[in-house]
């Protein structure tokens, strides 16, 4: 299969254009005048003209994604059918790759395939939990309230991501900016006073060389210090993807101090808040826990989640696996055990992830709390010891003066 890039008008007079895979170019052209479309150009893409066309613009967010459901919920319930709302849409979104995503799925319903599917052919826009409430709104006709849910899921999915990122600002700016001091303290100020130091000849303290030989090793070898950095990062990002590598950082994020409370606390929130909105959307236990274990991003927590899939297809209570695995906070297995037992398990998750979600701001803000401090002490640890080397040399010099 090859991997075709066209320019097309559309029988509305809309000038379109994308990527498509056919196994040769005749076929491209068939598929593209099957919908009516007069082709402008068709031409063999490259590999990384693939790569842009599918990554062009913003990734979609998920307060994107909540406004998308909430307007699509309205314009349902006002008459409009589905081809007529995704056109709406596709006008008044200001992201390309989403507006470019829902002018495909348009022409895909407009075909004859479902909503739902027409959705799973774009998985880096709409997420699968997504994909699955509108294929169960589809199944039994009510399209407007897997929406509606749908929206409010994406709701506190954003906040809940927002209030992290948003706590986390001030400490990563704060390291930026020591970063930035302790590297132009090494490489423009102490490299002026190691040469009046040279021309004086007078003997040095410990941490004033030990200081002198880092800052000549950043000035006469800092492509190399960057290189090794860049490979690392690398070398980390390929160990992560390999099974070992997602245990250890999977393992790493649970048990890190400060860190591991917070990660424990937004996986059993995510957790319980997308089991509620599948079940309740009538998507059966078990497909309900595949759907929950491919959006969570620790290793250790979807694994866990592969194993209670596992026992409850032999019968087994959700509960009694979400207990053994010991990742998730007991009162997540004591909750889940008593919507089993009163047959109220929704209510009962939408009370887990409400009572989390409040943990995790609370959690948040400790976790700031803990780290300004540590942030400026870090600060002094590394600034002190450099202002020193410098200043003791002079206090030297200006006794051998006196």
């Amino acid at each position: 299969m090859a991997n075709y890039k066209y320019e097309i008008v559309t029988p509305e007079g809309k000038a379109r254009n994308g990527t498509l895979e056919a196994p040769n170019e005749e076929t491209a052209q068939m598929l593209l005048r099957s919908e009516g479309n007069l082709i402008v150009s068709l031409a063999v893409a490259s590999a990384l003209e693939k790569d842009i066309d599918i990554h062009i613009g913003k990734a979609v967010k998920p307060r994107e994604l909540s406004i998308f459901c909430r307007q699509f919920q309205s314009v349902l319930n006002a008459g409009v059918t589905v081809i007529e709302a995704l056109e709406m849409l596709e006008e008044q979104t200001e992201n390309k790759s989403f507006r470019a995503a829902i002018g495909g799925v348009r022409d895909a319903v407009q075909r004859g395939q479902t909503l739902a599917d027409a959705m799973a052919a774009y998985p880096k826009i709409f997420p699968s939990i997504m994909i699955h409430m509108i294929a169960a709104g589809e199944a039994s006709g009510g399209l407007d309230v897997a929406f509606d849910r749908m929206g409010t899921f994406f709701e506190k999915d954003a906040h809940l991501k927002g209030m992290i990122v948003k706590s986390m600002i001030y400490p990563i700016v704060l390291i930026f900016v020591i970063i930035a001091v302790v590297i132009i303290l090494m490489v423009k100020i102490v490299p002026t006073f190691t040469s009046t130091f040279d021309e004086v000849g007078a003997e040095l303290p410990g941490i004033t060389l030990a200081v002198m030989a880092i800052s000549d090793a950043l000035v006469n070898n800092w492509y190399w210090i960057v290189g090794t950095l860049v490979v690392a990062a690398i070398v980390i990002r390929q160990f992560k993807k390999t099974e070992w590598g997602a245990v250890f950082f999977g393992t790493l994020g649970l048990k890190l101090p400060l860190f591991g409370n917070l990660t424990i606390k937004s996986a059993a929130a995510q957790f319980a808040r997308t089991l509620s909105t599948l079940t309740a959307s009538g998507i059966k236990l078990v497909d309900a826990l595949a759907i929950v274990e491919k959006i969570m991003s620790n290793e250790l927590v979807k694994r866990a989640l592969q194993e209670a899939q596992k026992q409850v297809m032999e019968g087994i209570s959700l509960s009694i696996p979400l207990a053994e695995s010991g990742i998730f906070p007991p009162m997540v297995h004591h909750m889940v055990k008593i919507g089993e037992e009163t047959g109220n398990m929704e209510d009962m998750l939408d009370k887990i992830a409400e009572y989390y979600d409040e943990e995790v701001e609370m959690a948040t803000q400790s976790l700031l709390a803990a780290l300004e401090p540590l942030i400026i002490i870090l600060m002094a640890v590394v600034v002190l010891p450099i202002i020193l080397a410098v200043m003791m040399p002079m206090y030297s010099l200006y006794d051998a003066i006196g």
